[in-house]
């Protein structure tokens, strides 16, 4: 009989990432590395191990459990302004079309077009389904009779992480749970 945990490959075992103040690097993406990256990180002496998965790795003349929450040694200070990217953008305005609310068929709108000068930059991007982006077309929102829910504005690193923690990732082992603030019921 196969255990599960016994077949369970190695790269199914990321290593959460925390901080040196023991919050997660990052919430969205989760700030996650291979196993590998952990482990040699923890011969490096760059991380402590706060928490291990059942499932180990041999060497020769060395076993060791691999590594499932290791928080860094030394403070890795966030930067202010996340990345300008199609996923930051989406996750900034919650996954959702800035002119009607829908969640899908998703793409970006350059609120004042380019061909008037428009910048692909966060103020002057937002997220919208492809048929809202079809019917502005090539003019401002004021000029096509829409109205944008909220005015594109650059993020903080923090407020993305706020709205990332909306939209947990679909699987979550046990032992990270402890440091991540997803919002569940507290148990009495």
């Amino acid at each position: 009989m196969y255990h599960p945990e016994r077949i369970r490959h190695p790269d199914n075992c990321p290593s959460l990432v925390l901080n040196a103040d023991y919050t997660p690097l990052s919430y969205y993406p989760l700030s996650l590395w291979p196993w590998q990256t952990a482990i040699k990180a923890v011969f490096l002496d760059r991380v402590d191990i706060v928490s291990s998965y059942d499932r180990e790795v041999h060497s020769p003349s060395f076993n060791m459990r691999i590594p499932s929450v290791i928080a860094l040694r030394q403070y890795v200070r966030p930067s202010e302004h996340p990345a300008f990217t199609r996923f930051n953008l989406f996750l900034r305005d919650r996954f959702t079309c800035q002119y009607c609310g829908t969640g899908s068929d998703l793409t970006f709108d350059h609120v004042v077009p380019r061909r008037a000068g428009g910048r692909t930059t966060w103020e002057n991007v937002a997220t919208a389904c492809a048929p809202c982006n079809l019917r502005k077309g090539g003019r401002t929102p004021r000029e096509a009779g829409m109205k944008l829910h909220e005015e594109p504005i650059r993020p903080t690193t923090w407020q993305l992480q706020d709205h990332g923690r909306a939209f947990p990732p679909n699987y979550l082992h046990d032992s990270w749970r402890d440091w991540l603030y997803w919002d569940v019921e507290l148990l009495a």
